[in-house]
């Protein structure tokens, strides 16, 4: 090759290489306007979403009493009455039934679920170093189902691809600013903020939510390691949530797919551990390292002092298949390793929830919307009977009777 040949490819090159951050930076601007679009036309903002309301039998079943009980208070008392659909049915928001779960619970307190005098803030780390494992679904569908038995929940989205955040209407990329993700309660640069000050409203009554932001990458710059001692910055994670502990009964954080700072933190700080596990030989083969990791740090973290208190550890199966014989092998492997602290029920590999995903919201907030009644029946179930144990883990450490 000539070296007027090599000159004319070597200018190609660096003006291509020179010009594909201007590139980039243009396809993020477009891609940004057009996710914009069509979050606008499928799921708005917070700000303007709304949490659907609940038939009578839907709130019944939520409260824990009868139809026809329930339809007996509301008469005893105009207060309790909700408003009415086109067809004259009556529709319960969320603050609604709590309403009834207060007026309930003057005279038998089970009917509020907060935390009593003596329980502790549970705080429930979900957390996979892999993604693609559910955790997210989890995380968000956990959090939503606590909020609609009555609980005060706080959720906690560790993951700078801020995926839960966007299921409760947050656009980070609009709707965040600088330390108004954990990282603001955890750093210590004069631009740190108290975690009270970043939890944020959202549309769900009952939760809570600390977003996340591209911004949380900026706390993985050090190694794990390097930041395990108690004061530093793994420390600080159960610091920020004990500054707001009053005001919740449950906090759950979606967990980063690594093994960064803010995860063992959130490690540290948990009171249960939930690892999402798809059943799947390629996501079991590097199970074992990233658990004998999470071990040495966690071990770390103790060696040098720090308060651990963890009251369960359980493995969620996610995407399950349960007529799939591979699968259901590899579940049987997982239940004879791990024994009961592989958990009862599994979320399945569900159309519905993948529909509901697909519009920004979760399967508590879609309902029957885009699905088939039987198909959505049986993932609501499916995710129900999943939470409910979680839920039951949750009243165990709080020595309630299950």
């Amino acid at each position: 090759m000539s070296k007027a040949a090599e000159s004319r490819i070597a200018g190609r090159r660096s003006t291509s290489a020179a010009s594909f951050d201007a590139v980039i930076a243009a396809h993020a601007d477009a891609l940004s306007r057009q996710i914009d679009e069509v979050r606008e036309r499928l799921g708005p903002p917070a700000a303007r979403r709304e949490l659907r309301r609940f038939a009578t039998g839907e709130a019944a079943r939520l409260i824990g009493i009868t139809d026809a009980y329930l339809r007996q208070l509301i008469l005893s008392d105009e207060e309790l009455e909700p408003e009415k659909g086109p067809a004259g049915r009556r529709l319960f928001t969320l603050a609604q039934i709590n309403d009834v779960r207060r007026h309930l619970a003057r005279t038998r307190p089970g009917y509020l679920r907060h935390r009593r005098a003596g329980e502790h803030l549970q705080v429930l780390a979900v957390t996979n170093v892999k993604g693609r494992s559910g955790k997210t679904t989890v995380a968000a569908h956990l959090a939503q189902y606590l909020a609609l038995q009555g609980y005060r929940v706080l959720a906690v989205d560790l993951d700078p691809q801020a995926a839960l955040s966007g299921l409760f209407g947050c656009r980070p990329e609009l709707d965040v600013g600088v330390s108004q993700t954990l990282y603001g309660a955890v750093r210590r640069d004069g631009a740190e903020r108290p975690l009270g000050e970043i939890v944020r409203p959202t549309h769900f009554p009952g939760i809570d939510l600390v977003p996340g932001h591209l911004e949380l990458m900026a706390c993985e710059h050090g190694g794990p390691l390097s930041a395990a001692m108690p004061e530093g910055a793994v420390g600080r994670v159960a610091e920020a949530l004990a500054g707001v502990s009053a005001r919740y009964d449950v906090v759950v954080v979606d967990c980063a797919p690594q093994l960064g700072v803010l995860t063992l933190g959130a490690l540290c700080a948990a009171t249960g551990i939930l690892v999402t596990v798809q059943p799947q030989m390629l996501d079991l083969a590097g199970m074992s390292g990233s658990l004998r990791m999470t071990a040495d740090l966690l071990g770390a973290v103790r060696e040098a002092g720090g308060d651990l208190r963890h009251d369960f550890l359980r493995y969620l199966v996610t995407r399950y298949e349960p007529n799939d014989g591979p699968q259901t092998q590899i579940v049987g492997l997982l239940r004879a390793l791990f024994g009961e602290q592989v958990m009862t029920h599994a979320v399945p590999l569900a159309c519905a929830i993948a529909q509901a995903g697909a519009s920004g919201r979760t399967l508590y907030e879609a309902g029957r919307e885009g699905a088939t009644r039987q198909a959505y029946d049986r993932a609501v179930e499916a995710l129900d009977a999943v939470n409910a144990e979680i839920a039951g883990e949750i009243t165990r450490a709080w020595g309630r009777a299950a």
